[in-house]
């Protein structure tokens, strides 16, 4: 197998571990620790909305770590002796920064800075969430805020 083909499938397999983290910023996915709690709800009228981007962790071991274990497998496989060392570090090393790199790029999300006027009190506010299922605010939508613990999210 050449280098070449090495590079390739461990690229693939980085980008498939990191692929599978999810940031649940969005209105409708609740992380397990959020289900049967009480949450308050209060609705609203969408007044803007502004198109943002949501950036991507870096602090995730998976992008991080995953890539530190396949380049310092990569590296091993160069050279030889005190050459096969250095290059298993410099793998590991490079490795670890690609697949941050690439966690960050694979967890940007698009999102909506949404400004909802609150019914009952006609006070102005603003939430930030992740865009899901292509489901866009738009303004004049009745919303729902559902607050519990400092986090608020905003459903139709």
């Amino acid at each position: 197998m050449t280098m070449q083909h090495r590079f390739l499938i461990i690229l693939i397999i980085l980008i498939t571990i990191t692929g599978c983290t999810t940031s649940g910023l969005s209105g409708t996915t609740y992380s397990r620790t959020d289900a049967r709690k009480v949450q308050t709800v209060k609705f609203g009228t969408i007044e803007s909305v502004t198109p943002v981007v949501i950036e991507g962790k870096t602090d995730g071991i998976v992008g991080t770590g995953s890539g530190a274990v396949i380049g310092g497998i990569a590296g091993s496989t160069v050279g030889g002796g005190k050459g096969r060392s250095i290059a298993t570090v410099v793998g590991a090393v490079a490795g670890g920064l690609a697949g941050q790199a690439a966690e960050k790029k694979l967890t940007t999300k698009q999102g909506q800075e949404l400004t909802i006027r609150l019914e009952a009190t006609g006070d102005l506010i603003s939430v930030v969430q992740e865009v899901e299922n292509d489901q866009f605010f738009k303004p004049g939508d009745r919303i729902r805020l559902l607050q519990h613990g400092g986090n608020t999210r905003v459903a139709y």
